[in-house]
């Protein structure tokens, strides 16, 4: 199952999204609404399942309306420790969500609640879940390594030749990374903290991968037109 996160941050239609990422909601089944992300629903042609929030950035009476077409609400205290996306992302893994897909999640006006929505993508409780943080100028998302059977994990990045992918080392650094598809190869090598050499790789080929043998590695996809 795939579950569909409206965060509150900035979001682009639905046509902003199919022109570089086509297909990116052929598999959702449940849509979560954190709180004011329920703004996004109309523009991405999306019927919310669910809202999750404290309340603060959505109107009293668009709640109201989410309540009386039978979306069911969970409103949570103003002085929770989890943020209104973390609570979606939860919600998410309760209802048994294979993966997740977020949008809304980067943009707006503070840039401390675009690094912490990216940050939750390495929550403990993800497990071995794909989770993916998509806006009209790029596909984010964190191989965690060495998967639950202790072997290394490979991540296939499809997509058109010609786009940006980054490769950057989260916490301690990362070991063992190779590459399949991109034109700067890596084979069996470390990402350490501190360094931007995985930055503006290029896709060569439309079935590119990477492999990690150990860490955490955030992997930022870009269109080449940017």
């Amino acid at each position: 199952m795939v579950t569909l996160i409206l965060a509150d941050g900035d979001a682009p239609s639905r046509s902003e999204l199919e022109v570089d990422w086509p297909d990116w909601d052929a598999d959702i089944d449940v849509v979560i609404a954190a709180d004011g992300g329920a703004r996004h629903a109309a523009r991405l042609g999306v019927t919310i399942d669910l809202w999750v929030g404290d309340g603060d950035s959505i109107a009293e009476d668009a709640l109201a309306t989410l309540e009386a077409s039978g979306v069911p609400i969970e409103r949570s205290r103003p002085d929770k420790d989890e943020s209104d996306t973390e609570l979606a992302i939860r919600a998410a893994i309760r209802s048994g969500a294979a993966a997740i897909l977020i949008v809304g999640a980067l943009g707006g006006r503070r840039i401390d609640h675009a690094l912490a929505n990216i940050g939750l993508l390495a929550m403990p409780e993800l497990g071995d879940r794909t989770v993916t943080i998509l806006d009209g100028r790029s596909r984010i998302g964190l191989i965690r390594a060495p998967g639950p059977d202790g072997a290394p994990v490979e991540r296939r990045l499809p997509g058109r030749t010609g786009d940006r992918v980054s490769l950057l080392p989260v916490g301690a650094g990362v070991e063992g990374v190779t590459t399949r598809g991109l034109a700067f190869r890596l084979i069996d090598e470390p990402l350490p903290p501190g360094r931007a050499r995985g930055l503006s790789n290029v896709r060569t080929a439309s079935d590119a991968a990477v492999v990690v043998r150990r860490g955490l590695l955030l992997v930022v996809e870009s269109p080449a037109t940017l």
